[in-house]
């Protein structure tokens, strides 16, 4: 079934929110119709999230990005593998900036084959010492295979050192507004000051799959062969679910066993981010039971269109009297079953709004809220440019507001 329902519509009458006398209106605005009934269903109760085998995790809607369920979703901890989802990220990144290309050849160092290679005991692509392997084959090997040897390989080859890669991996994580995240190196080998957060994880885990997806596609093919060693993907969940399409593996002593997962049913799309569960199978279940919550017992909902205007409050000294206001995005919100009839919405905006503005230009918020608690802040934009008026436009405006201000007091 689609989750995204009929369009929520939350205002009675747009001239009584933004309070403009009958006076000085010389157009009322068209009112926004009121609000469809919700669709019809079944009252399900939702129960609480599953309680997983994990020290931290968090369960967000891919579209909304609201975190539906968590459990210490802002504790740092250390990510281990799952760092490369950050490395790939950032080769992603330029990758379409054209800073480096797929049929790049690229050296393999010593720094990347002794700490990253055959020798030591974390996952390796088996890569040969001073060989040179095409940018493509290094990817596939450290989405696919883990291989700690590929991402020290393409983190030097993107940055020149795997230093520089790791700043520049702060910068992003900065950038997608990671807050409780440091990277110290490219493959996630433990270190001092190496850490993150399952939020931050979801955080990156989102921006990934909508930023580069045909990079994010890499992750949900099970094996790879390199060098005549074929291994597979260590997401088990691509052989479990066939709905589950990424993302990335983890482990170390330290960190435990770690999961970023993502499955896609209908339009729907949920992630879940398990970050120290006790063996392999444990974060395998521990993912797959938040994804089935996420999608049994929430929905999404579309509740305006971006290019519709929700008003079109007076505008003074305008070439038009009105500004129609709008969003510059469907504006989506994700709540649990049955939860439809809760939402309400509210428009924050000047009572009085003088001309010029630009189109775009934020004007005011539109504030969504389920039981009295704030969901999700939107910005209200003009919709088309406005410029002034004319003089004697803007002269006439300025008596009426002149009236309009003295019939206040």
């Amino acid at each position: 079934m689609n989750p995204f329902r009929r369009p929520l519509h939350l205002f009675a009458a747009a001239a009584l929110v933004f309070g403009v006398s009958a006076f000085a209106q010389q157009t009322p605005p068209k009112p926004v119709p009121n609000p469809p009934p919700a669709p019809a269903a079944v009252a399900v109760p939702v129960p609480p999230p599953p309680d997983v085998d994990a020290k931290a995790w968090v369960l967000m809607d891919y579209a909304t990005g609201q975190v539906l369920a968590s459990k210490n979703p802002d504790q740092r901890v250390e990510p281990a593998s799952i760092t490369k989802v950050m490395t790939d990220y950032v080769v992603s990144a330029q990758l379409v900036a054209g800073k480096i290309h797929m049929t790049d050849p690229v050296t393999i160092s010593e720094h990347a084959w002794r700490a990253g290679g055959a020798g030591t005991d974390g996952s390796t692509s088996f890569l040969k010492l001073n060989s040179q392997v095409p940018l493509k084959d290094l990817l596939y090997g450290m989405i696919i295979q883990s291989g700690n040897d590929a991402a020290i390989a393409l983190a030097e080859h993107t940055a020149g050192s795997e230093e520089t890669f790791a700043n520049l991996m702060n910068a992003y994580a900065k950038q997608l507004g990671m807050v409780n995240t440091h990277f110290v190196n490219a493959s996630g080998y433990p270190a001092d000051n190496h850490y993150s957060t399952a939020h931050d994880i979801a955080i990156l885990s989102r921006a990934l799959i909508h930023d580069y997806p045909d990079d994010y596609a890499i992750s949900a093919i099970k094996e790879f062969t390199w060098n005549g060693i074929k291994q597979g993907n260590r997401n088990t969940l691509l052989w479990r679910d066939p709905s589950v399409d990424g993302i990335k593996t983890g482990h170390t002593a330290e960190a435990g066993f770690c999961l970023a997962a993502s499955a896609k049913r209908g339009d729907a799309r949920m992630i879940a981010i398990v970050m120290g569960s006790s063996n392999e199978k444990a974060r395998a279940d521990a993912a797959i039971a938040l994804l089935n919550y996420g999608f049994r017992f929430y929905e999404t909902h579309k509740l305006y269109e971006v290019g519709k205007p929700l008003a079109t409050p007076r505008l003074w000294k305008g070439e038009e009297n009105q500004l129609p206001l709008g969003v510059q995005q469907d504006v989506l919100v994700t709540v649990k079953t049955g939860d439809y009839d809760k939402l309400k919405a509210t428009m924050d905006v000047p009572t009085t709004l003088i001309a010029p503005y630009k189109k775009g230009q934020q004007v005011g918020t539109l504030h969504i809220t389920e039981d009295g608690q704030t969901i999700l802040d939107v910005p209200l934009v003009a919709m088309n440019d406005a410029p002034q008026g004319g003089f004697f436009k803007r002269l006439w405006d300025s008596i009426l507001l002149w009236f309009h201000g003295s019939g206040k007091k």
